[in-house]
């Protein structure tokens, strides 16, 4: 009976422990779900936070790429209209060749051609050549009688290279241009500076867009007039001052061979003298002879051209002095230079009886004499040396 009432008292009792077990499981069972879910909404979270993160870096990286492109479609822009004109100044100047050699195929065409038209065309171009005669000759009336002594300004130790004045400006800057192909200019404001050892150091530099050939380049009236590297006879006018190319031509029959057998690098010189810009090559055609190109320095045009006796072997450098090219001579090992070919292309010199004229007081060769006609000196590259030559003239007979 005890037993039974016993049994009746403990059935109660594992029936609330059992459920309080049960709830206790649930519980359990909950609490691990709801932990489960955070975690997962954390790493969802943490993804999302390093994915905004990942965009944020790309949108910055993007708008760099953007900013830089548009910097460079600007500079493009500019480049792209200057060269626009540059083109179309070119094609404007090929138009005219072409409407020319067009009149000249038409006139090839007539059977019958009019004498007193052939005798009015020769009269104009000799009358044509009268006035340039008359025009070159009006106001240079000196010559060349020699060269009384020279003054060594510095050593840069290139072998080959350029430096001048601009004959043609007030100021006393000095331009270097140094090697056969390059594209660098250093502008010094005077020879002091350009004479001090780290010369560099005190120099303007100009980066052309276009590197030169040779050492034939000179400077004129603010403008950088060269033989452009990689091409056969194309001249660049570049203004200095505002740094772009002003103006291009292609100068006919010239680049095939060097000006000047002893300076291989230079297919073309460029001068300056009393009457403005000239070039200077050689051609096959000629034999060999150089060729005097007179060019207007403002519309890059050929004004005139005349075929010298002047061989260009042996020779070295040459330069103009009052309508009068004046050829350079000397060894090929290097030895004493001389000029011993003249000519005038006006003809108002009977340059047969001019002597040869030394250069003074040293043995070696020159890259490139360039005349100054402001201040009537000879600015030259001799084996690494930048010299000035001084010099004596006489009146023209």
């Amino acid at each position: 009976m005890i037993a039974l009432k016993l049994r009746f008292l403990l059935v109660p009792f594992f029936t609330s422990v059992m459920g309080e077990a049960q709830y206790i499981t649930q519980d359990a069972a909950l609490m691990n779900y709801i932990d489960r879910r955070f975690l997962s909404l954390e790493r969802r979270l943490e993804k999302c936070n390093q994915d905004i993160l990942d965009y944020v870096e790309e949108f910055r990286d993007f708008t760099k790429m953007i900013m830089s492109r548009l910097a460079g479609l600007s500079t493009y822009e500019t480049e792209l209209k200057s060269e626009v004109e540059n083109l179309l100044t070119r094609v404007e100047r090929a138009q005219r060749d072409i409407d020319y050699f067009g009149s000249l195929t038409d006139s090839n065409t007539c059977v019958e051609i009019d004498e007193d038209l052939v005798k009015q065309q020769l009269f104009e171009e000799a009358e044509e050549n009268r006035k340039l005669k008359l025009m070159l000759n009006a106001s240079c009336d000196y010559m060349l009688a020699g060269i009384k002594s020279l003054k060594i300004v510095k050593k840069t130790g290139e072998i080959h290279g350029s430096w001048m004045k601009d004959p043609g400006k007030k100021h006393a800057k000095i331009y270097l241009l140094s090697g056969s192909v390059n594209n660098v200019i250093w502008e010094f404001e005077n020879i002091l500076t350009f004479m001090e050892s780290n010369h560099t150091q005190k120099a303007r530099r100009v980066t052309l867009p276009l590197p030169w050939k040779g050492t034939g380049h000179t400077i004129y009236q603010g403008f950088l007039f060269y033989h452009r590297y990689g091409s056969l006879n194309e001249i660049i006018k570049y203004n200095i001052q505002k740094r772009n190319v002003s103006d291009q031509m292609l100068l006919p029959g010239a680049g095939r061979i060097p000006a000047y057998q002893l300076s291989p690098a230079t297919k073309i010189d460029l001068a300056i003298d009393e009457q403005g810009l000239w070039a200077i090559h050689a051609e096959p055609d000629t034999g060999g002879n150089i060729v005097i190109t007179k060019i207007n320095h403002m519309t890059m045009a050929v004004e005139n051209t005349w075929d010298t006796s002047c061989s260009s072997k042996d020779a070295e450098a040459a330069f103009m002095v009052c309508n009068i090219l004046y050829v350079v001579y000397n060894v090929p090992s290097g030895g004493t230079s001389r000029i011993q070919c003249v000519y005038d292309v006006v003809g108002a010199v009977n340059t047969y009886e001019i002597p040869v004229l030394h250069f003074p007081k040293r043995q070696g060769s020159h890259s490139t004499i360039h005349y100054n006609p402001k201040e009537k000196q000879l600015f030259a590259w001799g084996d690494g040396y930048q010299i000035i030559y001084k010099l004596q003239t006489i009146q023209k007979v």
